[in-house]
């Protein structure tokens, strides 16, 4: 993972593979010296992102919940969507989050709020940030969690005590998952694959009592509507092929017709899931951007090949947002979209208040 050292958040920030990529990243970046150097850390490949909003009076730390990313680690966090509780940590890992949180917020003596992202990998839960502020995600914990953070945060900025206020971590029925907004309609011409450089513009929050409907609400805040029936476009890239035979298998259950790129379609093929093969643009017409444009496609599942690829894929995702296609960039939020969509087969839940949400807490 490499960014400048001059620039804030995600920003210019890049995961890189290999020598070539490195050269490529340092070439053109702007005005590296000695006193402004390229920082580079190490990735964890394959690593369940996590976080955690804690609340510390400088004695004590409070941690309301944890979330799971829904996204591996590498899309930003600002970007992924995530879930209040945890559907697949183990709990001893969230153990362990709650403790390294609680530790961290207290030896840096923080008062007030408190954010800290994990990566776990390889049964190790990692530290990625600590940063003692404000994070994006409190509105979101509170709500799910019925816990006024901000509130609690100003009480122990002006002198109370956590011990004082009878804070104890509850259970809730419910789940919240929380979805970024993109501009990417507004900009035609931009490549909307998500990465580790921030490129959302807001977010939403969506609350179920499972975790597929609450995501597939999340979808329908942010614009991003999942088809109940229909035909999946599959085009994945070699590394993700394995896991995007769940998705591919969960979405022919449900009755989707799988179309998918020549590479993509032997290797489904392969493993028992029919699919239909559909020819990328430098192929020759009809296309698949031709069957997206004539409606025949109503998902489209890409993860980026990236410059290791002989073709530019991008035209897929951006002829996806030209037709108001809902698309999908990794195969993690395909998993949770398919999910999502079965989750709604079964029907909606009569609509509730957050109030009548909150009265479910134990």
């Amino acid at each position: 993972m490499v960014r400048p050292s001059y620039v804030l958040g995600g920003r210019a920030m890049e995961v890189v593979h290999d020598e070539e990529m490195l050269r490529e990243y340092v070439a053109k970046a702007v005005d590296v010296s000695p006193e402004r150097p390229i920082l580079i850390d190490r990735f964890l490949e394959n690593a369940i992102e996590a976080e955690a909003d804690a609340i510390s009076d400088g004695t004590d730390a409070f941690v309301p919940a944890v979330m799971e990313h829904i996204e591996l680690a590498g899309v930003h966090s600002g970007d992924s969507a995530c879930v209040i509780p945890p559907v697949s940590i183990p709990q001893k890992h969230i153990d362990t989050i709650d403790e390294y949180t609680r530790r961290i917020a207290v030896a840096m003596g923080v008062v007030g709020l408190m954010n800290i992202q994990y990566a776990i990998a390889g049964d190790t839960v990692y530290i990625l940030e600590a940063n003692p502020r404000a994070s994006r995600t409190v509105p979101l914990v509170s709500k799910v969690c019925n816990i006024p953070m901000p509130r609690i945060a100003v009480q122990v900025m002006l002198g109370a005590k956590l011990k004082d206020m009878g804070l104890v971590r509850r259970t809730f029925p419910h789940f919240g998952v929380k979805e970024a907004v993109f501009p990417f309609p507004m900009f035609p011409e931009v490549d909307p694959v998500l990465g580790p450089e921030m490129r959302s513009t807001g977010e939403v929050l969506g609350l179920a009592g499972n975790y597929g409907l609450a995501f597939y609400k999340a979808q329908e805040g942010a614009n991003a509507q999942l088809p109940l029936s229909g035909s999946v476009l599959f085009t994945i890239a070699d590394w993700d092929k394995e896991g995007a035979l769940v998705a591919a298998r969960r979405f022919a259950e449900l009755g989707f017709t799988i179309r998918a790129t020549e590479g993509t379609c032997r290797f489904l093929a392969g493993h028992g899931i029919a699919a239909t093969p559909v020819t990328k643009l430098h192929e020759g017409r009809p296309n698949l951007v031709d069957a997206i444009k004539n409606r025949e496609i109503q998902l489209v599942v890409n993860t980026p090949a990236g410059k290791q690829s002989a073709h530019d894929d991008s035209y897929i995702r951006k002829a996806a947002i030209a037709n108001k296609i809902p698309h999908i960039t990794t195969v993690a939020a395909a998993v949770a979209a398919a999910e999502g969509i079965a989750a709604r087969h079964n029907g909606k839940e009569p609509v509730m208040s957050l109030q009548e949400y909150h009265a479910g807490i134990l």
